[in-house]
This record gives C-alpha cells, structure tokens and sequence, in this order.
C-alpha cells in the first residue's frame, strides 16, 4: 500500500537558547513509540530553531531609524520591529498596508522578512528566521544521524501566505539531505503526452503536511516526522532553490 504518516513529536520542552533540538526530538520520538528510521521527514519549526539558536530581539532595545519609521507609519506597524524586518531583509518586493513583503538576507521571499512575535515569551521579544535556516537544517540532520544511525532529511518551516489565496501554509525556508523540487519535465502523464513545465515544490508539500499535527498556535508541537514518503536524496540541497528568479517572478 502507498501511504505516507504524519506523526507529531509530542511533549518536546519549551525550546531555549542552546538547546541540542535534533537530541530532543530524537528523544521525545523513542519516548512516544515512535523512533525515528531510515528516509524519514523531520520538519521543525523555524521558531524552534532561532529559539534554539538564541535568535531572539528584545524590540526594547532596538533603535529604529528614519527609514524603519517611515515605513512603520505606513504600515502601522512598531517601528521597532520595522527596524528589525530591515536588518534582515536584502530587498523590499512590496510595503502594504498591514505586511512588508522582503527578500530576506537568506534570500527567501515572505512577509516582514519571517520575523515572528508568536511563540514567544515576553511581549517585546521577536524571533526572526534562522541566519542560515538550510544550514541549522543541516545541523539537525547530521545530530539525527550521529544519534540513531539514520540517513534523515530535515526541513525549517514557516508559515507564509499566497497571492491571490486566503489563508497560510507552512513552507520550507530551509533543506537539507533532499531535492526540495521534483522535476517531473519529461515525463508522460495517462495519456503520453510529455510534461513540458511540472516542478513539484515536494518542500513546501512536506512543510504544510506536518503543520496539520504541528498547528500554528501551539510551540509543544514545533516538530513532526513524515514516513513513507520517497524523496530523492541530495547531500547539497538548499530551500533558496525554491525561490523564483526575480526576471521570471510576474510579481516582482
């Protein structure tokens, strides 16, 4: 039979800085039965990672600038966290009313650069994306593997939204030990005829699967393990693979 499992990784502790997450989930997974195996899916929050990492702004002692002002009052935003989005972004795609759409400095396309005020403590704390998500992936991966044995592939998420859809899914920000495209150009579908443009983002298909156990409002959760599912491996991979050259991009 075909199937793929989608298992959360219950009771994982309130992640801090310095914590060893891939020891963690590797523990918690054997605890609730459910160890992790050979060409499993670990997906973790990006919140979990840059909390792990000590990627954390205290928007009190953060100055904004005459820039991160001038924005702030456009978008309604705290010019504080405003100076932040700035500090991680490379390009500004588009200032809305409510969102500052960036390319941050990791080269991923979201609003307000990823940096997150959720599944935080402290009211004036935020948490931007890891400084480098495909590497802390990586790092998880190799921790995973030192551990247990298993060759895995691991992916950071965040939760993005979508032009002309309501609604957010989860997508991957960071890879690592896998091809986050399929490239099915080439191949027949029924009928024979030859896909011409089909690239599966198979990242961003895994990232929205596990939020269905992981969930956006609860950081107990911030890690799933995907099972069964036949991904091509790739010691080399990148989540900025995903992002669509700005020539080619109808939006940019």
């Amino acid at each position: 039979m075909n199937a793929v499992q989608v298992i959360a990784v219950e009771n994982l502790p309130l992640i801090k800085k310095g914590d060893n997450l891939g020891k963690l989930i590797v523990e918690a997974a054997i605890k609730q039965n459910t160890p992790i195996q050979e060409k499993d899916v670990v997906v973790v929050t990006h919140v979990a990672v840059s909390k792990a990492e000590g990627n954390i702004i205290n928007l009190d002692k953060v100055t904004p600038s005459e820039r991160a002002k001038e924005i702030a009052q456009k978008t309604n935003k705290d010019p504080a966290l405003v100076e932040v989005i700035l500090q991680e972004t490379k390009d500004i795609v588009r200032v809305g009313q409510n969102s500052i759409i960036t390319e941050t400095v990791s080269g991923i396309i979201c609003a307000n650069a990823g940096v997150d005020r959720s599944n935080v403590s402290g009211d004036r704390n935020v948490v931007p994306l890891p400084k480098n998500p495909s590497g802390s992936a990586e790092n998880i991966r190799k921790e995973i593997k030192r551990l247990t044995g298993a060759d895995v592939a691991v992916i950071v998420s965040d939760t993005h939204g979508r032009p002309f859809r309501l609604g957010e899914i989860n997508v991957a920000v960071g890879v690592a030990g896998f091809k986050p495209i399929r490239d099915r150009r080439g191949e027949k579908d029924l009928f024979g005829y030859v896909l011409r443009i089909k690239q599966t983002a198979i990242a961003d298909e895994l990232s929205s699967a596990a939020e269905l156990v992981i969930g956006q409002a609860n950081e107990g959760i911030p890690a799933a393990i995907i099972r069964g599912y036949n991904y091509q491996t790739d010691e080399n991979a990148s989540a900025t693979s995903l992002t669509r050259a700005k020539e080619r991009d109808l939006f940019r």
